[in-house]
């Protein structure tokens, strides 16, 4: 089972999420709040898998509610889906560059809502990467400071990176492993090795260091799954 809080300060929003999301058979509700002090606190009291978590709230925000939950040690499994009401917005560059897993709009449907939970409990893709990708751009390029390697880039194999940018470009495992030719199990190895040289939580994470390193050129199109 996904264990999941919802927090949200609107009410009938809160309500909705929590119905439909309770419906699903692997999905339970442990919890809602109403801005980023509830999510602290439910966070630490369930240990949730995801955490549905709205940026805009009165009070705590979702970004520092978000830095302050993935902050513990605890949090280590606890994976954010942030909601926005625009799919370019700073407050969700922010969540991302604070950890969030990834984001949706609040005019996502039923169904959407329902796959970008799952998808993020697995960890193994980043919701809506087109879009994300987009908006890391746009920020990225609006930042006139030269690009800085963080500590481990060095240490990738020409591989590696490789697989760092096509993973910025929004591709799964199995499109990875279509394009490199290689197996699926081949690319999850590589993917592994990113992550712990690069210290990464996930490909959140991954997608905003490849574009703030400057391994992806802000601007530059996305590779071609096909």
């Amino acid at each position: 089972m996904i264990k999941v809080l919802i927090i949200d300060d609107q009410t009938i929003v809160r309500a909705g999420f929590a119905a439909l999301l309770g419906a699903q058979d692997d999905i339970t509700v442990a919890g809602e709040g109403a801005d980023g002090h509830d999510a602290v606190r439910l966070a630490e009291l369930h240990r949730p898998d995801v955490i549905v978590m709205d940026i805009r709230m009165p009070g705590m925000d979702g970004i520092e509610a978000t830095r302050r939950i993935l902050a513990q040690p605890w949090a280590e499994g606890v994976r954010i889906l942030v909601l926005t009401t625009f799919d370019v917005d700073e407050y969700v560059y922010e969540a991302l560059a604070v950890g969030a897993s990834g984001f949706l709009l609040k005019d996502a449907t039923a169904d959407e809502l329902v796959a970008a939970v799952r998808v993020v409990a697995r960890g193994d893709a980043l919701l809506a990467p087109q879009v994300t990708g987009r908006l890391i751009r746009e920020f990225t390029k609006q930042r006139r400071t030269r690009p800085q390697a963080p500590p481990g880039l060095e240490t990738l194999t020409a591989r590696e990176t490789e697989v760092l940018v096509l993973i910025a470009g929004g591709l799964s495992n199995a499109e990875i492993a279509r394009r490199l030719v290689v197996s699926e199990h081949t690319v999850k190895t590589h993917v592994a090795r990113v992550f712990t040289k690069l210290g990464l939580r996930d490909r959140a994470q991954a997608v905003m260091l490849a574009y703030e390193s400057g391994v992806v050129v802000p601007g530059s199109s996305a590779p071609d799954p096909s």
